[in-house]
C-alpha cells in the first residue's frame, strides 16, 4: 500500500463512475463534475456501481497518479448515496476504506446504567 502523505485532502466522489475512464477522463470528471482542480494535490476516490473496485486520482507535484484497487471477495464499505458531489475523508479513513474496514464513525455506545 502506498502511504498517503500527511496533510493531503482526500475526497470520495458520490455516486457511481464509469470505470473505463483513465487518468484524463477522471481528471475531466474532477474539473467538470466536482468543480475542482485535479492538479491541486488533493486525492480523489471514485467507485463503480458494484463496490468491489475503487480508483484513486492524485497529482503528487510531478504528475498524475492513478491507483486501482479491486477486492477479490466482498465490497468496499461506502456511503449509500446517489447524489453528486464529494465527501471529505481523512487519510486514516481512506486507509481503512482501502483495507475494507468500516471507515465511518462508529455509532455511539450506550453507557451502562449504574447498578444499585
Amino acid at each position: 500500500m502506498i502511504a498517503v502523505p500527511p496533510g493531503v485532502r482526500v475526497y470520495l466522489a458520490c455516486g457511481v463512475t464509469d470505470m473505463r475512464k483513465g487518468m484524463v477522463g477522471l481528471a475531466m470528471l474532477v474539473q467538470q463534475g466536482l468543480s475542482d482542480d485535479p492538479f491541486s494535490g488533493a486525492l480523489y476516490a471514485f467507485r463503480r456501481r458494484r463496490a468491489g473496485l475503487i480508483k484513486l486520482l492524485w497529482h503528487d507535484g510531478i504528475g498524475l497518479c492513478m491507483l486501482t484497487k479491486k477486492l477479490e471477495h466482498g465490497q468496499f464499505v461506502l456511503p449509500s448515496t446517489t447524489t453528486t458531489g464529494r465527501i471529505a475523508l481523512t487519510p486514516a479513513q481512506l486507509t481503512a476504506l482501502l483495507d475494507g474496514c468500516e471507515w465511518r464513525a462508529p455509532p455511539p455506545r450506550r453507557v451502562p446504567e449504574r447498578m444499585g
